[in-house]
């Protein structure tokens, strides 16, 4: 990955997506925005406390640092789910959000949005036939394979081949600042019955779940071969990245773009 900066505006790029003149992308870091203490300072939800006013502005430098127009996100309601929905144009301001946690396109101008605080942005890329996607994964999102589910409907939707789409798997919780309880622990060891051994690591005496590898593995199980991977972990580095855990809940969220030109 690489840093890109356009004015206060600071965004990661995978080199891998860099490579495709057709789309433009970018992971945001916390910095550049108009949001004041605990949000500070790039926050794009206006679900945590932020003002509408600070949230559009926010959003509005995002769009100008890619070179994008005014009115071309689609966003959803994001819930954990393993909904996956294609669009074929922007959200309007009007336009109820549509629950779901992934998001595929194959029309031009109309930029994919997400917001994250330690949970797993995973974007997809279908080269042959210009296809999109952009898939919000937590725990039960990564263990209930909504990254699996992506794929899918972009073959059946689309006639994407897995071995052509390109993934590359963003900044979250890393898999040493993230403990998980029983619950967690029995639910990724019945959906991964002969791998949730690389997947629950106990370090410090408690049991951590690898985000990472879960869905690196839920894509090779898909069919795809062209994964990178960022390997940021936004607990750790919470002066560049939101963290809900830990912030202790007291935070924004960053925002990840991706966008047929």
């Amino acid at each position: 990955m690489k840093i890109n900066q356009k004015g206060l505006i600071n965004y990661l790029t995978f080199s891998s997506f860099d490579k495709e003149e057709r789309i433009v992308h970018g992971l945001f870091l916390r910095h550049g925005g108009c949001s004041p203490e605990p949000w500070r300072s790039l926050n794009l939800s206006t679900t945590v406390g932020d003002t509408k006013e600070n949230v559009v502005e926010n959003r509005s430098r995002i769009l100008t640092s890619l070179n994008l127009p005014k009115d071309s996100f689609f966003d959803v309601w994001q819930i954990h789910s393993t909904n996956v929905i294609v669009t074929d144009q922007p959200r309007s301001r009007d336009q109820n959000y549509i629950q779901a946690d992934a998001i595929i396109t194959n029309k031009q101008g109309v930029a994919l949005l997400m917001l994250f605080a330690d949970c797993v942005p995973i974007l997809l890329y279908d080269p042959v036939n210009s296809v999109i996607g952009l898939v919000h994964a937590g725990w039960m999102g990564s263990i209930n394979r909504i990254v699996n589910k992506t794929v899918e409907k972009m073959k059946r939707d689309f006639d994407s081949d897995p071995e052509k789409i390109i993934a590359g798997v963003g900044p979250s919780v890393g898999v040493e600042q993230y403990p998980v309880g029983n619950d967690v622990i029995k639910q990724t060891k019945r959906s991964f019955p002969e791998n949730w051994d690389m997947l629950l690591l106990e370090i410090n005496n408690q049991i951590h779940l690898d985000l990472w590898k879960t869905n690196e593995l839920v894509l090779q199980e898909s069919g795809v071969k062209k994964i990178e991977q960022s390997r940021v972990c936004t607990a750790s580095n919470i002066n560049d990245w939101y963290s809900h855990r830990s912030e202790k809940g007291k935070t924004g969220r960053f925002g990840v773009l991706i966008c047929i030109k």
